[in-house]
């Protein structure tokens, strides 16, 4: 008996085998700056582990299931593979073997992963928790308004547990959705503005409540100690100190427009990994734009869809809030890439729940 494989599936398994090789030399031909967070996983100098935080939780994660007793390679090995089911299980889509700007930036996407992923990671943690709302997305068993219920559920536990910011998402996400029903010239445009001035008002009533805005206690603290530092050639820094109100407005849409329209990258023509990132981003950037206006325009028909595109652009803009370099906001944007990848691909996965 023949075995048929569709040419998209063999591509995606073409594709995932040969980046898994790239995820197993990693190890071998990254630079030492790519295994920093993993150094403070695996070793704990500081006794770190813990419940409650994203380096407590990861290194206990990793203690528990063994991992940090492995080589690296090996642990490429297990990861990727789970990474990739996890991408098979949300679907596969009908073209994929075809080149086109689309699935270039998956393939790119992909290699990211391999690249970022193949060693202990806070990524690894966020990249699983993603996937979860990705496939409540896609379970008929759930009502629409149910399945908002668990995703804002969701976010807000992992944001308490892990990632504080991942608990602005529904606040933001929840206000843009709002702003949404109203008529405006440019709706996408107009509704992802009004995301940025939520979050500026978030902000700034921390900083009236605590002394400190998001940005000082985040991506300032984190450059302060690398201004010097060979490594930070990409760090984002604001062109206004951002300990005043006006400074924080200016960081927070200069951060955002650093992080998603990141032209002023450019300017590192000697370093071709952050160019390669600066024009991913740009088109990745331009063709989710178009998706969520499509889903805007349409929004009975894509409410699963919309759902996806408010977390994913609510969190785009609270990456311009906290992200302190271009390679950080790169890593953190592969940690959720099973939202983008059914961004990119909600056509398909509709089809294949009719």
């Amino acid at each position: 008996m023949k075995l048929l494989i569709k040419k998209s599936t063999a591509a995606f398994l073409l594709i995932a085998s040969a980046n898994l090789v790239v995820a197993f030399l990693a190890f071998f031909v990254l630079p030492p700056k790519f295994f920093y967070d993993t150094a403070i996983i695996i070793y704990d100098k500081y006794n770190e582990i813990g419940y409650f935080g994203s380096y407590p939780l990861t290194i206990l994660f990793y203690k528990i299931i063994g991992f940090r007793y492995l080589p690296f390679p090996i642990i490429a090995l297990i990861q990727f593979p789970i990474l990739m089911y996890i991408l098979y299980k949300i679907g596969i889509p009908d073209n994929f073997e075809k080149v086109n700007i689309k699935n270039l930036l998956v393939y790119l996407g992909i290699f990211m992963v391999a690249i970022f992923i193949s060693m202990p990671s806070k990524e690894f943690i966020t990249y699983l928790f993603i996937a979860l709302i990705v496939f409540l997305c896609k379970n008929e068993r759930f009502s629409f308004r149910k399945t908002i219920f668990f995703a804002i559920l969701l976010l807000i536990v992992f944001g308490a547990l892990y990632r504080p910011y991942f608990a602005l998402i529904p606040i933001v996400g929840g206000g843009m959705y709002l702003v949404s029903f109203i008529n405006f010239k440019n709706k996408t445009i107009t509704t992802i503005f009004y995301g940025l001035l939520i979050a500026v008002f978030l902000s700034l009533s921390y900083g009236v409540l605590q002394g400190k805005y998001f940005s000082e206690i985040s991506r300032e603290v984190v450059n302060s100690t690398r201004l010097v530092s060979g490594d930070a050639n990409s760090i984002i820094t604001s062109p206004v100190k951002t300990d005043t109100w006006y400074g924080e407005v200016v960081g927070i849409f200069y951060g955002f427009f650093t992080v998603n329209l990141p032209l002023n990258g450019l300017k590192h023509i000697l370093s071709p990994q952050i160019i390669v990132f600066v024009i991913w981003q740009l088109l990745l950037f331009y063709i989710l734009l178009v998706r969520f206006s499509k889903c805007l325009k349409e929004r009975k028909k894509y409410r699963y869809e919309l759902l996806i595109m408010f977390i994913l652009f609510s969190f785009f803009i609270l990456q311009g809030v906290f992200e302190p370099d271009l390679g950080s906001a790169t890593r953190h944007k592969i940690g959720v890439f099973p939202l983008i990848y059914f961004a990119l691909y909600y056509e398909h996965f509709r089809k294949e729940l009719q």
